[in-house]
């Protein structure tokens, strides 16, 4: 849908979704037993959330929490269910410890997240947090832009380590920046504050959009973050109840 050449500048949509690896939400979610659904197969959930994403023409997707080829989807990888619907170039990888006791578990060696692009991939790496349970940073680099996706570590202390740790990354980058994922930031924006003045970022989400829980909002965890080359024209969130979370979808602008 995007990447329009408008006097000098280029427009790309962004959607970012942490989708609990298609697994579902509500009452259902915890039957039969509390948080049953990771268990079971996720098609019934999983279709919906791929066409919504196809729904809104994405240039570039962000998916945290996704099952790369479990048992659950049949051995599929659900990043490239979704490139393939959307024609899109896709980068998954498993966001544990690669040298952890997960590597070794069926389910979570296959838990993971995921950048999808309609653009070529000029580059991709792969960054881990020196703690933390989750502690994988994608980058994905593009013509004219680099996007980080990360999903941060509940624990907080852990959470402002990981924070530390990217601020070099970011600093170093010869590009516009986006930065995006699940933050657990559960003490709300301020947590982030100092990250984002020493990364030299400032928030898309002007509005402080809630995405958790997706049933009844509270918690504002998913954050889209940006140089300032980038000028943002839109913020939207779709009222889903796919997941526990719900997207963002954003719209922006690279000035050349």
């Amino acid at each position: 849908m995007y990447k329009v050449l408008e006097e000098g500048c280029e427009r790309y949509r962004l959607m970012l979704y942490n989708i609990r690896y298609g697994s579902g939400t509500g009452w259902r979610f915890h039957v039969p037993v509390p948080f049953g659904g990771y268990l079971r197969k996720s098609g019934s959930t999983f279709t919906p959330i791929a066409e919504l994403i196809k729904s809104y023409s994405p240039d570039l997707v962000g998916l945290v929490e996704v099952d790369g080829g479990s048992i659950r989807t049949g051995r599929e990888n659900q990043a490239w269910l979704v490139a393939k619907e959307l024609g899109h170039h896709y980068v998954f990888r498993n966001k544990y410890d690669p040298f952890g006791f997960t590597s070794a578990m069926p389910l979570m060696s296959k838990m993971g997240n995921a950048v999808l692009s309609r653009h070529d991939i000029v580059a991709k790496r792969y960054h881990y947090f020196t703690k933390g349970v989750k502690r994988l940073v994608i980058e994905v680099e593009l013509e004219n832009l680099v996007f980080l996706l990360v999903h941060l570590s509940l624990h907080r202390k852990h959470r402002q380590e990981q924070l530390a740790e990217m601020v070099p990354l970011i600093r170093s980058l010869d590009k516009p920046v986006i930065v995006g994922g699940d933050f657990n930031a559960f003490k709300g924006p301020a947590e982030l504050r100092d990250f984002l003045s020493a990364a030299r970022l400032v928030s898309a989400n002007t509005g402080n959009i809630r995405t958790f829980p997706s049933r009844k909002p509270r918690w504002e965890l998913d954050y889209i973050f940006h140089s300032r080359q980038i000028a943002v024209n839109n913020v939207h969130m779709p009222r889903v109840r796919l997941s526990d979370h719900l997207p963002l979808v954003c719209d922006f602008t690279i000035n050349n």
